[in-house]
């Protein structure tokens, strides 16, 4: 079989395996498709938040066909499309243990969830980031129709947590420089869509200069997270799903106070896995605007150069059809 690995420091090769064996209590997959992410390229750079050792298959976001299951695997039958949990314990899948981006893979029947036959691979491969903005918007709190949510920055992320308000039925504006992006959160229901010199006169006349009632701060940039807390309105929420370690910015932090505003930071998607996905599948969520590169695996290669251009590029996926 094929399979992406990242075999050393910067050296990432598409190499010639065998298909691995599965024990009793595993399920062998076949990948669908693997989504390419900023922490796949930190995997590949050398410094993940957790040890990890070379060579490595990477692969966290994904779906995937079951082709065979162990003697103990009861509720998964060849043929079932499947997503699976990313941190198990102490490991990261695609991290510290190898992942997805081979043809085929084995997990613990433990790790994984069906999904429905309206979930595309594409969109199941998505399910892992937007269940970062599910999360997050959980954690906010009965974000409805009543709600005008403006969310900063349209990455992966926050074009997720785009579609996830839009299905709550919240009045999205989406916050973003780049114009490619700026038409994806479009695509995905966004209300408006201004550029970040634009929000305070944007959202004072939409809201009769009432604010925000939720802003999501999705670009893990400290002068950004600073200004939520201007955007928000009396009582407003905030969360804070974007990822900065040590840097910093000047706050007006007594608007916490005098705006009696409420803060949430979330991180991952604990939890909510089964829950994400009926709301995907209820809502009929597509993610589609997010992929804009796919590569074969015989061309993993261009994906991983693909992430590392997020300039030009939202979401690079690696697309599979072998079977057994």
């Amino acid at each position: 079989m094929k399979a992406l690995q990242f075999v050393s420091e910067g050296k990432a090769e598409v190499n010639e395996l065998s298909v691995p064996d599965i024990a009793e209590d595993e399920v062998l997959i076949a990948s669908r498709a693997v989504g390419v992410c900023h922490s796949d390229i930190e995997l590949l750079e050398g410094r993940y938040i957790i040890p990890f050792s070379y060579p490595i298959i990477p692969g966290h976001e994904w779906s995937g066909e079951v082709m065979k299951v162990g003697a103990k695997v009861t509720n998964f039958k060849k043929g079932d499309h499947v997503v699976g949990d990313c941190v198990i314990g102490d490991d990261h899948f695609g991290f510290s243990i190898s992942g997805a981006a081979a043809e085929f893979f084995i997990t613990k029947a433990s790790w994984l969830h069906k999904i429905p036959n309206n979930i595309s691979w594409n969109n199941g491969a998505l399910v892992e980031p937007f269940s970062v903005a599910y999360y997050a918007l959980m954690r906010v709190g009965n974000v409805n129709a009543s709600d005008t949510l403006v969310v900063l920055g349209a990455g992966p992320i926050g074009l997720a947590v785009t579609a996830a308000a839009k299905a709550l039925g919240a009045r999205t504006i989406v916050v973003e420089p780049v114009d490619f992006r700026q038409k994806a959160a479009r695509e995905l229901g966004a209300d408006l869509v201004c550029s970040p010199d634009e929000i305070k006169d944007v959202l004072a006349k939409d809201t009769d200069g009432r604010g925000a009632n939720v802003v999501v701060e999705a670009t893990g940039r400290p002068d950004v997270m600073a200004t939520a807390l201007e955007l928000a309105a009396f009582k407003g929420r905030i969360a804070y799903i974007g990822i900065d370690v040590g840097k910093s910015a000047p706050a007006q932090l007594g608007l916490i106070q005098s705006k009696e505003l409420t803060i949430t930071g979330s991180i991952g998607s604990p939890g909510v896995w089964e829950e994400t996905i009926r709301f995907m599948s209820n809502k009929n969520i597509d993610l589609s605007p997010l992929v804009t590169a796919r590569f074969g695996v015989e061309d993993a290669l261009g994906a991983v150069d693909a992430a590392q251009h997020p300039m030009n590029n939202i979401k690079a996926h690696i697309e599979f059809n072998a079977s057994i």
